[in-house]
């Protein structure tokens, strides 16, 4: 693959949607996250280590560690480290969690605190799971949901390897989550099953073996069924952050802008204060479809070779929820 044609070998159509939603200043940060390996990216686990001890530990193993400026608490390795890193006995005892940093954002702006109850709508594999325990210092109740049963051992076993003593864990469909247990939780966390379009590389063809339309059609549908499941498992004056790593605007904005038509003035968008370099901004409109004046309020995490590309919301339901869907 050339450098100057990144783009060789992805999809149909995929190249041209891009050029379409991302601002015409973000595209060449896009451009070199198709070329860049997966960064080598840690969070340390404040459950099981402090920074200071988790990089000096690495250090003496001889991997390099420089701290990003943000999100905070997120670490970058070059590179060719990766497999020391992954191997490191800080990784494989839980003190270390191999993160991109795009993926550190949504439990920020989450930001749960001790003591509360939280629902994770599709924990596996954890990584997510685990920064909540660590904001809530293992104080608190977290509720893990995931419907693979492959991702849902995986989701135990990476609690369990990083000390997390706050969740419980769920193998169920987290769409009927909201019906069973309504209005339960303080914080709702929905990090969506998605086409993942922040994770393609144009050297990976299976990065990107089965997106297409139907593939973002149908994951929007299941992404609306989770969304709607998630307003409704949260408290009066609780905060849902609904999070995806692509970039179809179907599955991100379109999908916010559903939960205000269904949910009317019991939900609030509220602002991010994420910093400008990089962010970019939630898309207004998409194909003839105007969203809803409130979707402005979200944040796309724009790509470049360290981060993926990201979409954020934040969501509070209001204290008085009569009427709502």
């Amino acid at each position: 693959m050339s450098d100057c044609n990144p783009e060789a070998g992805l999809p149909d159509g995929f190249v041209s949607r891009v050029e379409r939603l991302l601002p015409a200043s973000r595209l060449e940060g896009w451009r070199r996250s198709l070329r860049a390996p997966p960064a080598a990216a840690f969070r340390v686990n404040t459950l099981k280590a402090s920074e200071e001890e988790a990089v000096a530990e690495l250090g003496r193993e001889g991997i390099t560690c420089q701290a990003l400026e943000w999100p905070p608490g997120a670490w970058v390795s070059p590179p060719a480290e990766r497999p020391a890193l992954v191997d490191s006995a800080a990784a494989l005892e839980g003190r270390v969690y191999l993160q991109n940093p795009s993926s550190m954002v949504p439990v920020l702006v989450l930001d749960p605190r001790p003591g509360e109850e939280v629902l994770d709508l599709a924990a596996a594999p954890g990584g997510k799971t685990v920064q909540l325990a660590g904001r809530m210092a293992n104080r608190g109740r977290i509720a893990a949901v995931e419907s693979v049963k492959g991702r849902f051992h995986r989701l135990r076993r990476n609690l369990e390897r990083c000390g997390v003593t706050i969740a419980e864990t769920y193998l169920a469909d987290g769409g009927g989550v909201g019906r069973k247990v309504p209005e339960r939780f303080d914080r709702v966390l929905l990090d969506a099953p998605c086409t993942a379009e922040g994770r393609f590389r144009a050297g990976d063809p299976a990065s990107f073996r089965y997106w297409g339309p139907k593939k973002i059609r149908d994951m929007a549908r299941k992404q609306k069924q989770l969304a709607i499941s998630a307003v409704r498992a949260l408290k009066p004056g609780g905060v849902l952050v609904y999070c995806t790593c692509t970039l179809a605007p179907e599955e991100n904005e379109a999908v916010v802008d559903g939960l205000l038509e269904r949910f009317g003035d019991s939900l609030v968008v509220e602002s991010l204060d994420l910093p400008e370099p990089w962010t970019a901004p939630a898309l207004q409109e998409w194909e003839g479809r105007g969203f809803h004046p409130a979707v402005e309020r979200c944040a796309r995490l724009a790509p470049d070779e360290t981060r993926e590309a990201f979409f954020v919301a934040r969501l509070r339901k209001r204290e008085s929820t009569e009427g709502a869907g």
